[in-house]
């Protein structure tokens, strides 16, 4: 059933306690996550999305129970991607000729999920929807994280329905940002951006500053996944601003993967020069084959700088590593140092290799890197530590 966000907003989504992965498998969500569609009754009755496929039926079954679907004036899209709109098909099946409002880009995707040309109506930034005593406003937010991604603005109510900005993939039966753990609530919130919307920080910086320049005020934020922020909404829009402008704390970040322990002994020992340099840094060390990757990239997301090690397998580099790098390359991140360790038997190309991918991803690189030859021993430790703390010098 339903649950009122306000007298005439209804949350008619779906919590998703089972999900463990999202996006194929590409983000963890060890917290679940939800579906997030609302309907907003005036004289007219609109629909803000949809839910996940897999949930059609019971989405469709628990909306008859909130509604006649043929008393639903209008349709929301604010997105396409299939979590989004996956129960659309069916609902449109049943309701044909209700006007679809989206942006271009939407109608395009869509099309391109579903190959159907329902009744849409292209908005833009700027339009507005009359339900009767209120309106709707509709805002562009290409990329954020779709190119055919937008909110909407509920006047009267000062309502902000942001699609996926803001949100997190985080189940509870407490829809509200002030009845849950805030502890969870923040970790899940900043790996989502990491995560998500690293690439777009420009455009996170660029869309905030131009919805505070419309001058609305915002008493709630309804998002697509997780909780809805009605304690101190804009809360979640100034961490937004500070993780956009290339965001950094006092943390160095090591990520290794490793065969016989070599590379692992040297991923402990730079560790303990890095401290010997600065002892106030926060120094975290992660297997990136026993490690989630996401979880990973959270912590590359808090930090100043990374150490990436590998050893040297068939002139290349392990698996796990090579797959964490792509992920950090396509996230682009700024202004983070970087340095690349690893250790070898006879031809060691791992820590060159590791430095061009790091370069590839945006890092500066502070030195060529270090390697040891089969399993460092006392010497080879002592090394490790001092390149650790001249690693740490170059930060301070």
């Amino acid at each position: 059933m339903g649950i009122t966000i306000k007298d005439n907003i209804t949350w008619v989504g779906k919590i998703d306690w089972e999900l463990r992965k999202f996006h194929g498998e590409e983000y963890s969500t060890h917290r679940g996550s939800s579906y997030n569609s609302y309907l907003v009754r005036d004289e007219k009755t609109v629909l803000i999305d949809t839910v996940w496929k897999p949930f059609t039926n019971e989405f469709i079954e628990n909306l008859k129970k909130e509604i006649d679907l043929t008393k639903i004036d209008f349709i929301i899209a604010s997105h396409a991607e299939s979590d989004h709109s996956g129960a659309l098909p069916e609902l449109m099946r049943l309701i044909p000729d209700t006007p679809i409002y989206c942006t271009a880009n939407a109608v395009k995707s869509l099309k391109g999920h579903y190959h159907q040309d329902w009744n849409f109506r292209t908005v833009k930034t700027g339009d507005r929807l009359n339900i009767g005593s209120k309106e709707l406003i509709f805002i562009e937010a290409p990329m954020l994280h779709w190119p055919d991604s937008m909110f909407s603005y509920l006047t009267g109510d000062n309502v902000l329905f942001s699609n996926d900005a803001f949100g997190q993939h985080y189940a509870t039966e407490h829809l509200f940002n002030d009845l849950v753990d805030q502890a969870e609530l923040f970790q899940e919130c900043l790996k989502y951006y990491a995560n998500i919307l690293t690439p777009f920080s420009a455009l996170v910086d660029r869309k905030i500053k131009e919805v505070v320049g419309f001058g609305l005020p915002v008493d709630m934020i309804c998002t697509s996944h997780g909780v809805i922020w009605r304690d101190n909404p804009l809360q979640i829009v100034t961490k937004y601003a500070e993780w956009a402008a290339n965001y950094r704390e006092n943390q160095v970040t090591i990520i290794y993967d490793t065969m016989w322990d070599g590379t692992r002994k040297m991923a402990e020992a730079i560790a303990g020069g890095i401290l010997q340099a600065d002892p106030d840094v926060t120094v975290k060390l992660y297997n990136a084959a026993r490690t989630d990757k996401n979880d990973i990239i959270t912590e590359v997301f808090k930090s100043k700088a990374i150490l990436v090690g590998s050893p040297t397998i068939n002139r290349g580099i392990l698996s796990a590593i090579a797959g964490i790098l792509e992920e950090i390359r396509g996230l682009g991140f700024k202004d983070k140092k970087a340095a690349a360790f690893g250790s070898y038997g006879w031809s060691g190309e791992s820590v060159t290799m590791i430095t061009e991918r790091l370069r590839e991803g945006g890092f500066t690189l502070v030195s060529d890197g270090m390697k040891e030859v089969w399993n460092p021993d006392e010497e080879g430790l002592v090394n490790c530590v001092s390149f650790g703390r001249g690693f740490g010098q170059q930060l301070k």
